[in-house]
């Protein structure tokens, strides 16, 4: 008898310990330290949010929050890589639109699938564009472009140094029934510069990037393209006060690949979103032009989905090529 029971108990004992485990594993989490996939070179955005964001989550955890930069292929040599890591929560990936919503409408043989090879996480923060001219150019007003733009159609370039500029632009003319002409250059420095010479007269720009030339006067702001005021430039109207509908942001987020614990992604969130919400987070997003936003996994997910289709909508449009 006691040798029937002796297996039952060990095997009982045997289960209580993996459960155990498990258990510890997630609610501990994380143990070690956590590597934060950029697909950036260092010294960028992306990467300075990251870092700003992996003090204070090692900080919280009590545990190391390595970047890892690996720039390359528009954002796809990191990304993969991102995808193919163990899902334990132990590698994030730096989520933001071109890697998440536009490179799947822009290269057709993406190695990684946005929605079936990650969970995602959240997003931390966003900025809109500012639409931008060259004081030269008679516009002082949305509603002024426009009119030029319908004036004119064809004779008034947009400096494009990227695809979510790219398609902001394009999105904009499709809605507001203009034809202005998109110049693409190699980035957006040499995209900014063109503007700044009088070589093309408007852009699509981050707000961070657009900040000084505003302040000296090299450039006139016409409109922010997010669906409310940017808190960097209160006194700014939103493109969809002269364009109804009109909404594009930028946004900054974390992506794990698909299988990670639930328990660990919804940690993950929490600690992120409580770690961008702090004071001193918040004022340096600030200085950045960056507004802190609050998205679950659920809301992030949703969010994506209806950009991947949103993105593909402009790209079949405006005939933009796929690579």
């Amino acid at each position: 008898m006691l040798r029937r029971l002796f297996p039952a108990a060990a095997l009982v004992a045997a289960l209580l310990a993996v459960n155990g485990a498990a258990a510890q594993g997630t609610t501990a989490y994380p143990v070690k330290p956590v590597r934060w996939i950029v697909p950036f070179q260092a010294g960028g955005t992306t990467d300075v949010i990251a870092r700003i964001v992996g003090q204070k989550l090692s900080e919280m955890w009590g545990q190391p929050v390595v970047i890892d930069n690996r720039p390359g292929a528009n954002a796809v040599i990191g990304t993969q890589a991102g995808a193919k890591a163990p899902a334990d929560g132990y590698t994030l990936t730096f989520a933001y639109n071109g890697n998440m919503a536009i490179n799947p409408n822009i290269i057709r043989k993406l190695p990684y699938d946005v929605m079936k090879d990650f969970a995602h996480v959240g997003v931390m923060v966003a900025s809109p564009f500012v639409v931008v001219v060259n004081p030269k150019l008679p516009a002082s007003t949305l509603n002024e472009l426009i009119a030029l733009a319908k004036s004119a159609p064809g004779t008034i370039n947009v400096a494009v140094g990227g695809a979510a500029g790219q398609l902001s632009s394009e999105l904009f003319k499709s809605m507001a029934g203009i034809d202005m002409l998109n110049v693409n250059y190699k980035g957006n420095a040499p995209a900014m510069n063109a503007v700044l010479s009088g070589e093309a007269s408007v852009m699509f720009e981050t707000v961070n990037a657009s900040m000084p030339y505003l302040k000296s006067g090299k450039l006139r702001a016409l409109a922010v393209t997010s669906a409310h005021r940017s808190a960097a430039f209160p006194e700014l109207p939103i493109v969809a006060e002269v364009v109804p509908g009109y909404d594009v942001n930028l946004w900054f987020g974390v992506s794990v690949p698909t299988g990670t614990p639930k328990e660990i992604v919804d940690k993950l969130s929490a600690d992120i979103a409580r770690a961008v919400r702090m004071p001193d987070l918040r004022e340096k997003f600030a200085a950045l032009g960056l507004d802190v936003i609050d998205g679950t996994p659920e809301r992030t997910t949703a969010m994506i989905k209806a950009e991947v289709e949103t993105w593909g909508r402009v790209v079949r449009d405006a005939k933009i090529p796929v690579e």
